[in-house]
Protein backbone atom coordinates (compact mmCIF):
# COMPACT_ATOMS: atom_id res chain seq x y z
CA UNK A 1 0.00 0.00 0.00
CA UNK A 2 2.89 2.39 0.52
CA UNK A 3 3.20 2.95 -3.23
CA UNK A 4 -0.45 3.87 -3.82
CA UNK A 5 0.31 7.49 -4.78
CA UNK A 6 -3.23 8.61 -4.07
CA UNK A 7 -4.59 11.89 -5.38
CA UNK A 8 -7.50 14.09 -4.35
CA UNK A 9 -9.93 15.60 -6.84
CA UNK A 10 -12.72 18.13 -6.24
CA UNK A 11 -11.60 18.60 -2.64
CA UNK A 12 -8.91 20.50 -0.76
CA UNK A 13 -8.39 17.49 1.53
CA UNK A 14 -5.06 15.75 1.33
CA UNK A 15 -5.03 12.03 0.46
CA UNK A 16 -5.03 9.75 3.51
CA UNK A 17 -1.87 8.18 4.90
CA UNK A 18 -1.24 4.46 4.69
CA UNK A 19 -2.35 4.08 8.32
CA UNK A 20 -5.55 6.05 7.60
CA UNK A 21 -6.43 3.69 4.74
CA UNK A 22 -6.69 0.86 7.26
CA UNK A 23 -7.90 2.68 10.38
CA UNK A 24 -10.24 5.20 8.78
CA UNK A 25 -10.42 8.57 7.08
CA UNK A 26 -13.21 11.01 6.27
CA UNK A 27 -14.04 12.48 2.88
CA UNK A 28 -16.23 15.59 3.07
CA UNK A 29 -18.83 16.27 0.37
CA UNK A 30 -20.26 19.77 0.09
CA UNK A 31 -23.89 20.30 -0.91
CA UNK A 32 -24.35 20.27 -4.69
CA UNK A 33 -21.66 17.65 -5.37
CA UNK A 34 -22.46 14.65 -7.55
CA UNK A 35 -21.13 11.93 -9.83
CA UNK A 36 -24.01 11.31 -12.21
CA UNK A 37 -24.72 11.16 -15.91
CA UNK A 38 -27.92 11.07 -17.92
CA UNK A 39 -26.97 10.96 -21.61
CA UNK A 40 -26.85 12.71 -23.86
CA UNK A 41 -26.53 16.09 -22.18
CA UNK A 42 -26.35 15.81 -18.37
CA UNK A 43 -23.00 15.10 -16.75
CA UNK A 44 -22.25 16.03 -13.15
CA UNK A 45 -18.74 15.13 -12.09
CA UNK A 46 -17.77 17.37 -9.17
CA UNK A 47 -17.80 14.75 -6.39
CA UNK A 48 -14.80 14.66 -4.06
CA UNK A 49 -12.66 11.61 -4.84
CA UNK A 50 -9.46 10.03 -3.59
CA UNK A 51 -8.02 7.77 -6.26
CA UNK A 52 -4.94 6.08 -7.66
CA UNK A 53 -4.15 6.40 -11.37
CA UNK A 54 -3.41 3.04 -13.03
CA UNK A 55 -3.77 1.45 -16.44
CA UNK A 56 -7.22 -0.13 -16.57
CA UNK A 57 -5.62 -3.37 -17.75
CA UNK A 58 -3.77 -3.60 -14.39
CA UNK A 59 -6.84 -3.26 -12.13
CA UNK A 60 -7.62 -6.41 -10.09
CA UNK A 61 -9.62 -5.48 -6.99
CA UNK A 62 -10.75 -2.64 -4.71
CA UNK A 63 -12.44 -2.94 -1.32
CA UNK A 64 -13.57 -0.56 1.42
CA UNK A 65 -15.94 -0.20 4.37
CA UNK A 66 -18.06 2.95 4.00
CA UNK A 67 -20.36 4.63 6.50
CA UNK A 68 -21.92 8.02 7.24
CA UNK A 69 -24.87 9.71 8.87
CA UNK A 70 -26.95 9.34 5.70
CA UNK A 71 -29.81 11.84 6.00
CA UNK A 72 -30.37 13.81 2.80
CA UNK A 73 -31.89 12.47 -0.42
CA UNK A 74 -29.19 11.00 -2.69
CA UNK A 75 -26.35 11.25 -0.13
CA UNK A 76 -23.78 8.73 -1.33
CA UNK A 77 -20.31 7.33 -0.95
CA UNK A 78 -18.34 4.25 -1.93
CA UNK A 79 -15.90 2.84 -4.47
CA UNK A 80 -15.38 4.35 -7.90
CA UNK A 81 -13.54 3.19 -11.02
CA UNK A 82 -13.23 5.96 -13.63
CA UNK A 83 -12.03 5.32 -17.16
CA UNK A 84 -10.24 8.13 -18.99
CA UNK A 85 -10.70 7.21 -22.65
CA UNK A 86 -12.26 9.57 -25.21
CA UNK A 87 -14.89 10.61 -22.66
CA UNK A 88 -14.78 9.94 -18.92
CA UNK A 89 -16.91 6.96 -17.86
CA UNK A 90 -17.25 5.58 -14.38
CA UNK A 91 -18.61 2.76 -12.30
CA UNK A 92 -19.54 3.59 -8.74
CA UNK A 93 -20.89 1.40 -6.00
CA UNK A 94 -21.61 2.03 -2.36
CA UNK A 95 -24.41 3.56 -0.35
CA UNK A 96 -27.07 6.02 -1.46
CA UNK A 97 -29.79 7.55 0.73
CA UNK A 98 -33.20 7.10 -0.97
CA UNK A 99 -36.77 6.83 0.35
CA UNK A 100 -35.72 7.73 3.88
CA UNK A 101 -33.03 5.08 4.36
CA UNK A 102 -29.55 4.11 3.16
CA UNK A 103 -29.25 1.51 0.41
CA UNK A 104 -26.24 -0.23 -1.05
CA UNK A 105 -25.50 -1.46 -4.58
CA UNK A 106 -25.87 1.96 -6.21
CA UNK A 107 -24.66 2.67 -9.71
CA UNK A 108 -27.60 1.92 -11.95
CA UNK A 109 -30.40 2.00 -9.40
CA UNK A 110 -30.03 -1.62 -8.44
CA UNK A 111 -30.81 -0.83 -4.82
CA UNK A 112 -31.05 -3.13 -1.81
CA UNK A 113 -31.43 -2.28 1.88
CA UNK A 114 -28.28 -2.51 3.96
CA UNK A 115 -28.45 -5.95 5.53
CA UNK A 116 -27.75 -4.92 9.12
CA UNK A 117 -29.98 -1.84 8.87
CA UNK A 118 -27.09 0.41 9.89
CA UNK A 119 -25.25 3.12 8.06
CA UNK A 120 -22.26 1.13 6.83
CA UNK A 121 -21.27 -1.66 4.47
CA UNK A 122 -18.13 -3.31 3.09
CA UNK A 123 -18.08 -3.40 -0.70
CA UNK A 124 -15.66 -4.93 -3.17
CA UNK A 125 -15.07 -4.59 -6.92
CA UNK A 126 -13.24 -7.55 -8.50
CA UNK A 127 -12.04 -8.34 -12.02
CA UNK A 128 -13.33 -11.84 -12.82
CA UNK A 129 -13.37 -13.57 -16.21
CA UNK A 130 -13.23 -10.33 -18.19
CA UNK A 131 -15.99 -8.58 -16.23
CA UNK A 132 -16.14 -6.38 -13.14
CA UNK A 133 -18.11 -7.90 -10.27
CA UNK A 134 -19.44 -5.90 -7.32
CA UNK A 135 -19.96 -7.66 -3.99
CA UNK A 136 -21.31 -6.73 -0.59
CA UNK A 137 -19.13 -8.41 2.03
CA UNK A 138 -21.18 -9.71 4.94
CA UNK A 139 -20.05 -11.34 8.18
CA UNK A 140 -22.09 -14.40 9.13
CA UNK A 141 -21.12 -16.51 12.11
CA UNK A 142 -17.55 -15.19 11.91
CA UNK A 143 -17.22 -16.00 8.22
CA UNK A 144 -17.00 -13.55 5.31
CA UNK A 145 -19.68 -14.05 2.68
CA UNK A 146 -19.29 -12.36 -0.71
CA UNK A 147 -22.81 -11.49 -1.89
CA UNK A 148 -22.83 -10.68 -5.63
CA UNK A 149 -24.89 -7.61 -6.49
CA UNK A 150 -23.79 -6.57 -9.96
CA UNK A 151 -21.81 -7.73 -12.99
CA UNK A 152 -20.52 -5.04 -15.37
CA UNK A 153 -19.60 -6.85 -18.57
CA UNK A 154 -18.37 -3.78 -20.49
CA UNK A 155 -15.88 -2.55 -17.87
CA UNK A 156 -12.80 -4.08 -19.51
CA UNK A 157 -14.07 -4.38 -23.11
CA UNK A 158 -11.82 -1.57 -24.37
CA UNK A 159 -9.04 -1.53 -21.79
CA UNK A 160 -5.98 -1.23 -24.02
CA UNK A 161 -4.31 2.14 -23.44
CA UNK A 162 -7.13 3.25 -21.11
CA UNK A 163 -6.10 5.15 -17.99
CA UNK A 164 -8.19 4.53 -14.88
CA UNK A 165 -8.69 6.15 -11.50
CA UNK A 166 -9.59 3.68 -8.74
CA UNK A 167 -10.61 4.76 -5.26
CA UNK A 168 -13.42 6.29 -3.22
CA UNK A 169 -15.97 9.06 -3.69
CA UNK A 170 -18.54 10.99 -1.67
CA UNK A 171 -21.33 13.32 -2.72
CA UNK A 172 -24.34 15.24 -1.52
CA UNK A 173 -26.33 16.28 -4.61
CA UNK A 174 -28.90 18.26 -2.60
CA UNK A 175 -28.15 21.96 -2.17
CA UNK A 176 -29.21 21.88 1.50
CA UNK A 177 -28.04 19.92 4.52
CA UNK A 178 -24.47 21.10 5.06
CA UNK A 179 -21.45 18.88 4.42
CA UNK A 180 -21.71 15.09 4.36
CA UNK A 181 -18.86 13.31 6.17
CA UNK A 182 -18.30 9.86 4.64
CA UNK A 183 -16.01 7.58 6.65
CA UNK A 184 -13.90 4.97 4.87
CA UNK A 185 -11.76 2.26 6.46
CA UNK A 186 -9.99 -0.94 5.45
CA UNK A 187 -9.36 0.43 1.95
CA UNK A 188 -7.53 -2.01 -0.32
CA UNK A 189 -6.49 -1.65 -3.96
CA UNK A 190 -4.83 -4.44 -5.92
CA UNK A 191 -3.33 -4.08 -9.37
CA UNK A 192 -0.64 -5.91 -11.33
Amino acid sequence: MSSLNLRSENTSQQPPTEADLKNGFTLKAAPGTDLWSKPPSTVRSNAPTITRAIALSRFQRARVHVSADWSTLYDQGGLVLMMEHKARKWIKTGIEFVSGRPYDNWADWSLAPISDGGGGVTIEMVRQKGALWVYVVEKREGEEIMVPVREITWAFAEEEDVKALAGVYACRPAKEGGELDVVFRDFELEYT
